[in-house]
């Protein structure tokens, strides 16, 4: 066929504009491949963006907490290995805790998760949080209805009072629809490299999705604040969702060398947004 590029074809270019200008020329559909360019074009940049901001929480001794709360399968692993890919890992942490030991049970509900809290000039990013009890234990019955209440009426006072104290926490909630979440569990099982993330409470996501979406919106609702709000960010698309999460952190901070940057610093608000203007909500 006379749109097929053959050997000679490929043999004669040189750059990469060259390949694409070729591929117009034989009226190849390379959308694909433009679109996987332009995310590593700007993902390199936005992370280039937040190792200055790295560099301004060391300096001014900030200290910076970040959490990624979603379904299961929603990307919160993935969109935290590009935020920290390249970042100095002498003052970045990734907190992603196992279940609570037979003494932690004991404690106070959040002693465990106060001990991974950032130092002076850190930023620690959280694969899950507290906010636990508010979602995936109450649906799964690892804890009863005095616990979860108890936990609901102390969360705003315990994050107040973190602010109060300068730790900045911002909360991400990654939102997937239960279409793509069943493509993504199906994917996990059958890519052998994947499938140590599909557990016993990942099979139960779909069947409890209903359950889910009750106690997410209770969440919502009652630990949504001026000084620690849930910042919604819809996930179906994984690069858009991981770009524009980084944009997110970073417009929110002026940071030194902001103003050099080589891309926008501010994310797509259909995207991004705060809880209670996602009135769509997919999950």
């Amino acid at each position: 066929m006379k749109n097929n590029i053959t050997n000679d074809d490929l043999n004669a270019v040189t750059t990469n504009q060259e390949l694409i200008d070729l591929m117009y020329q034989k009226k190849i559909d390379f959308s694909a491949v433009t679109d996987k360019i332009n995310y590593y074009n700007d993902l390199q940049k936005l992370q280039i963006e937040m190792v200055k901001f790295q560099k301004w929480v060391h300096k001014h001794k900030k200290r910076v907490c970040i959490i990624f709360e979603g379904r299961d399968a929603a990307g919160k692993g993935g969109t935290i290995r590009r935020f920290t890919e390249h970042l100095n890992p002498r003052s970045m942490r990734v907190m992603a805790l196992s279940i609570p030991t037979e003494v932690e049970k004991g404690q106070w509900y959040f002693r465990r998760y106060i001990k991974h809290f950032p130092n002076p000039g850190e930023i620690v990013f959280c694969d899950r949080s507290w906010y636990n009890r508010a979602v995936v234990e109450p649906v799964m019955g690892f804890c009863n209805e005095s616990q979860y209440e108890k936990f609901m009426a102390q969360v705003p006072e315990f994050e107040h009072m973190l602010y109060e104290d300068g730790i900045i926490i911002i909360k991400f909630w990654l939102s997937i629809s239960k279409e793509e979440q069943l493509k993504r569990f199906n994917s996990r099982i059958l890519n052998p490299l994947k499938r140590w993330k599909f557990s016993p409470v990942d099979q139960k996501g779909q069947e409890y999705w209903d359950r889910y979406t009750w106690y997410k919106n209770q969440m919502f609702t009652r630990t949504h604040t001026s000084y620690s709000p849930w910042i919604i960010v819809k996930t179906n698309d994984k690069h858009t969702a991981k770009l524009e999460s980084m944009r997110y952190v970073l417009s929110l901070f002026d940071y030194d060398g902001k103003d050099e940057s080589e891309t926008k610093l501010f994310p797509d608000p259909n995207v991004v947004m705060r809880f209670y203007r996602s009135s769509n909500q997919i999950d």
